[in-house]
C-alpha cells in the first residue's frame, strides 16, 4: 500500500458520489483530508475486490480439480477391486 503522503504523483479528478458517502468521509477522516480518506477507501475496496476474485478463481480450480481427482479416484478403486477379485 502506498504512503498516504505521496502527493507528488496525485491527479486531481473530479466525481460525484453519494451525500450519504460523502458525509461518512467526513465523519471518518480524522485528521486528514477528505481526499485522503476516500484514496484509503478505495484501496481497502480495491484490495477487498481482488481477494474476492483471487478466491473466486482458487474455488474454481479446486472445483475442477476435485472432478478429476474424483473420477481417477473411483478408476482407481474399480481396478483394485478387479485385481483384488482375481486373487
Amino acid at each position: 500500500m502506498r504512503n498516504s503522503t505521496s502527493t507528488a504523483r496525485r491527479a486531481t479528478k473530479s466525481y460525484s458520489i453519494d451525500p450519504e458517502l460523502h458525509g461518512y468521509v467526513l465523519r471518518t477522516r480524522g485528521r486528514g483530508s477528505a481526499s485522503e480518506r476516500v484514496n484509503q477507501l478505495l484501496r481497502r475496496a480495491i484490495e477487498s475486490e481482488q481477494d474476492a476474485e483471487l478466491e473466486a478463481q482458487a474455488a474454481r480450480f479446486y472445483a475442477i480439480a476435485g472432478k478429476g481427482e474424483r473420477k481417477e479416484a473411483r478408476a482407481f478403486y474399480r481396478l483394485t477391486k478387479r485385481s483384488l477379485s482375481r486373487d
